[in-house]
């Protein structure tokens, strides 16, 4: 880790050790990141799963889990579930996937009679930081709603606005990504950017500025924006990148990590209490991350 991430890490260290509830704790990317999160004080791990492959994962990575509780189940469905009723129960605060599909979990999650949904509308904001631009991120969705209608895209911004916040962005930026930066009737995603403005303008989107329709350059890049000629309240500083389709988001946050140095992390927002769903391909610095996110929540 670089130093300017470790830094970023520790200012994220919550004042309170959580409690990570790991549903098929199976994974050795997912057993080092809780090891690391713990050594760091962000929490401890309650691994769910079968005991004896979780050791045997935690044993043939080097990694000294003997301060953690483990909750042997006999299969991944299970451990879902016990992770779920953890939270729900008061003995966990955060549910994490281990080596499990994100639809079996959320299945636990969503449950009507044993789950922890919310009230709102879940959605995934990934937190990409990059250490050479020393700038941190939000966007949203690219993992959760597919293809939000203008109402959702008002929850999706309510929500990644709450997380921006908690880490300590005030007012934070957003900005409903389209193409172009002008309102067009045929482009679907530059009425829904104008319409977020407006409802921000008129107070019923708060805490934050929104701007749109916009395109990607002039959201992130300050000479775009000044080549553009782009005056408004929103000149390559945006905080939060607001998607209008899965494929978008999914398809730019993997970009940024694969061909730049942007670290990822992320969490599901809406539920009771925060939920991990890193992908399994990822390594145990951006899940580690994504705990960091996760206990500021």
């Amino acid at each position: 880790m670089s130093q300017e991430f470790n830094e970023l890490l520790l200012s994220m260290r919550p004042e309170k050790t959580r409690t990570i509830a790991v549903a098929n704790a199976t994974d050795a990317a997912v057993l080092k990141s809780v090891v690391m999160a713990n050594e760091m004080g962000f929490a401890r791990a309650i691994l769910c799963g079968d005991a004896l492959q979780i050791q045997t994962v935690a044993l043939s990575a080097g990694l000294d889990i003997s301060g953690f509780e483990i909750i042997h189940c006999d299969d991944e469905i299970l451990a879902a579930k016990t992770a779920v009723s953890l939270v729900r129960d008061g003995r966990a605060d955060i549910v994490m996937k281990g080596m499990i599909h994100t639809a079996d979990l959320l299945r636990a999650v969503l449950n009507r009679d044993n789950g922890i949904r919310g009230d709102g509308v879940l959605s995934h904001v990934a937190v990409l930081y990059s250490p050479s631009r020393n700038r941190t991120l939000f966007l949203t969705d690219m993992a959760m709603v597919m293809y939000p209608d203008l109402s959702a895209k008002v929850q999706l911004i309510k929500n990644a606005v709450s997380l921006a916040c908690h880490m300590g962005v005030q007012k934070p930026l957003v900005v409903p990504l389209c193409a172009v930066e002008t309102l067009n009737p045929a482009m679907r995603a530059t009425v829904d950017a104008d319409a977020l403005q407006k409802m921000n303008e008129n107070g019923e989107i708060s805490d934050c500025i929104v701007s749109g329709p916009m395109a990607l350059d002039i959201a992130v890049s300050k000479d775009a924006a000044r080549a553009k000629g782009i005056t408004g309240p929103i000149q390559g500083d945006a905080d939060i990148l607001l998607f209008d389709n899965i494929e978008t988001g999914n398809s730019v946050v993997k970009s940024m990590v694969l061909f730049g140095d942007w670290i990822f992390g992320g969490v599901i927002i809406g539920a009771r209490a925060p939920v991990i769903v890193n992908s399994r391909s990822d390594n145990e610095v951006s899940k580690l991350f994504s705990i960091a996110c996760a206990c500021k929540m």
